[in-house]
């Protein structure tokens, strides 16, 4: 890597891009950071004492005036583009996840091609952009993915990721920008506040729970998903910056990130082993038709050579996953 680096994350008040940024602050002393979001987003707090490295906008990315005047005065060596409008939200609100799902990143990558030619561009997407690829619609138990497998995504909010992820794949095609898309898995455990994303459930019968605080879910227990711990999601995302432009054929500039197959019940299970029973007590099941419903479209098993070949981190067991949230707490 360059011993100068400046790096802009968008969506940057959010969990992920917060702990992302410290990673990056550490490995190169030279590099700076430009936070942005719809809201002016905060430092990290384990950044505090490197703010003079920091820059944090308040800037609306579905309005092109806004976009330019974010791109144009700097010049960045790598975009992380990880804001959006969540699963359940873009089910819910179809002109508000087209604006800032697709309409906002086809602003920003439109800015780049034209303003800094040949940037390093990171795009966060999601597992979501698949969907049943048999005629019974649903996920079967032997169907493994990976990024040969042709997306059919069954939401707005896949859809709308693997319209940009297209966008990226042409541009860099093309030599414009040097994209890299992560479909990240379902990220648990999540701080703060349930989110409008459908598997928000996912983090919240660990997070909830560990605080004493009741909570459901909205599926069967049995029901499979993909996850990773934010540690593994965020080592993989720092990583992808460091890669080479050449690591990435001209077949698909996309990986699949590393994660791991669990039920709710063995989620369920790990929090009992970690916590007690009085924490599993915590939790009940309250079955919601549309969550449920997307939720038994995202593939549950993956096949990542790619990320194993690239170097990416394997995720962590799912009971060291509880414990790394409950010493955060």
């Amino acid at each position: 890597m360059p011993l100068s680096e400046h790096i802009l994350i968008t969506g940057a008040g959010g969990f992920i891009s917060q702990t992302l940024g410290p990673v990056l602050l550490s490995s190169n002393p030279g590099l700076i950071l430009t936070l942005a979001d719809v809201f002016e987003p905060p430092i990290p707090p384990s950044c505090k004492p490197q703010s003079s490295r920091i820059t944090c906008l308040k800037a609306d990315l579905t309005s092109a005036s806004a976009v330019n005047a974010l791109v144009s005065p700097s010049k960045f060596t790598t975009c992380y583009l990880l804001h959006g409008i969540m699963s359940a939200g873009s089910e819910a609100d179809l002109e508000l996840g087209l604006r800032v799902n697709l309409d906002s990143h086809r602003l920003m990558l439109d800015a780049l091609r034209r303003l800094q030619p040949g940037v390093r561009v990171i795009f966060s997407s999601s597992l979501a952009v698949y969907g049943p690829t048999r005629a019974s619609g649903v996920i079967e138990d032997d169907e493994v993915f990976d990024e040969m497998v042709l997306p059919l995504p069954r939401s707005s909010y896949g859809s709308q990721k693997f319209m940009v992820e297209q966008l990226i794949q042409d541009y860099s095609r093309k030599g414009l920008i040097d994209g890299r898309v992560a479909r990240l898995p379902t990220v648990v455990v999540r701080p703060g506040k349930a989110s409008n994303a459908a598997s928000s459930f996912a983090s919240g019968i660990i997070r909830e729970s560990l605080q004493g605080i009741p909570n459901t879910y909205p599926c069967s227990a049995s029901l499979k998903m993909w996850i990773c711990a934010p540690s593994t999601a965020v080592h993989n995302l720092a990583l992808l910056r460091t890669l080479p432009s050449s690591s990435f054929n001209t077949t698909t500039r996309v990986i699949n990130l590393p994660g791991q197959t669990v039920t709710v019940k063995k989620m369920l299970d790990a929090l009992e082993e970690v916590a007690g029973k009085e924490a599993r007590g915590m939790v009940k099941e309250e079955r919601e038709e549309r969550h449920e419903r997307i939720l038994e479209t995202w593939p549950n098993r993956f096949d990542t050579w790619k990320a194993e070949a690239l170097g990416m981190k394997a995720d962590i067991d799912v009971r060291e996953l509880i414990e790394e949230f409950r010493r955060s707490l």
